[in-house]
């Protein structure tokens, strides 16, 4: 599968006898043409999609995808769905947000059932506001399906709670990438080192030097626990703990790279006394078969 911005996918016309087909005791919404899906795809185990992600991509007629989506997540749509690929990536050939916008709003004009398929959840650092906002300036009708973010699921994963009574009150989910490549210029660090006792970081290992120095100088000590959470849930799931102090000698000398989450705080510690419960091989992709031919092509990517 080619990943240039807005290359497409058609699937053959046969069944996927192994496709998920859902069975609930209660009703989910019918996916009308004309209108657009935001649908968060979890943070890569296929298995943490949401019964109305799996119910919208039984429908779709068009799949949009990010390129952080697992690709046997894409297996779950219908067998005739065109498979459109607009991921942005760093420093990679990537769609502009304007395009993948008018891209989504051509499509539901043209009477199709679109589904917007984002890692995590489209609102947490997903563009998700950007594209919503877009389709209600065209009076494009759509809805949006939450899914779990990589800062819940990937310290879930991990073995590192989010929040304990013992440890913190509060938790921060912030990005160290703004849209202008930089670390964004509008956090305000002395606050969040001070009133966030753990700190989930979105897009933040090539900027970690500038990012643990403002958390030291903003009074965080350099002994405070940090982990990466590199490719969260998925078959190449691996953390790798450090301290705020070591975090960048730490993460090149493990060759930590993106994708990945970094968490700050004393939580950390935690997954000392609970161990990695979760086997990340349990979702290695299969040797043969239309999951790894897209497996093999994303690792390309």
């Amino acid at each position: 599968m080619t990943t240039t911005p807005f290359s497409t996918d058609r699937r053959g016309t046969e069944p996927r006898p192994d496709r998920v087909r859902l069975s609930v005791p209660f009703a989910l919404p019918p996916f009308q043409p004309g209108w657009v899906w935001l649908v968060g795809a979890g943070p890569g185990d296929p298995g943490l999609l949401t019964l109305h992600a799996a119910h919208a991509l039984g429908q779709a007629d068009v799949v949009v995808h990010d390129a952080l989506v697992n690709m046997d997540v894409l297996a779950l749509a219908r067998s005739d769905a065109e498979i459109i690929y607009a991921g942005k990536r760093g420093g990679k050939p990537s769609a502009s947000q304007p395009d993948i916008s008018n891209r989504l709003i051509a499509l539901a004009r043209d009477g199709r059932r679109v589904l917007r398929l984002k890692g995590g959840d489209p609102f947490i650092f997903g563009r998700g506001g950007e594209e919503a906002r877009a389709l209600v300036e065209a009076d494009v009708p759509f809805r949006v399906v939450p899914g779990i973010t990589s800062g819940i699921g990937g310290l879930a994963y991990a073995g590192i709670p989010a929040t304990t009574r013992d440890t913190n009150a509060s938790i921060a989910f912030i990005t160290g990438h703004a849209a202008s490549g930089r670390v964004p210029d509008t956090l305000d660090w002395p606050a969040l080192a001070r009133s966030a006792s753990v700190l989930v970081i979105y897009m933040a290992v090539k900027h970690l030097p500038i990012i643990v120095g403002h958390l030291m100088d903003a009074g965080r000590s350099p002994d405070e626990p940090l982990a990466f959470i590199c490719s969260a849930t998925t078959p190449q799931h691996r953390v790798v703990t450090s301290t705020l102090g070591r975090a960048v000698a730490d993460r090149d000398a493990h060759g930590v790279e993106a994708p990945a989450i970094v968490v700050v705080g004393e939580v950390v510690r935690l997954r000392e006394q609970l161990g990695c419960w979760w086997d990340p091989t349990e979702l290695a992709p299969p040797a043969t078969g239309h999951g790894a031919a897209y497996s093999a092509a994303d690792a390309a990517e």
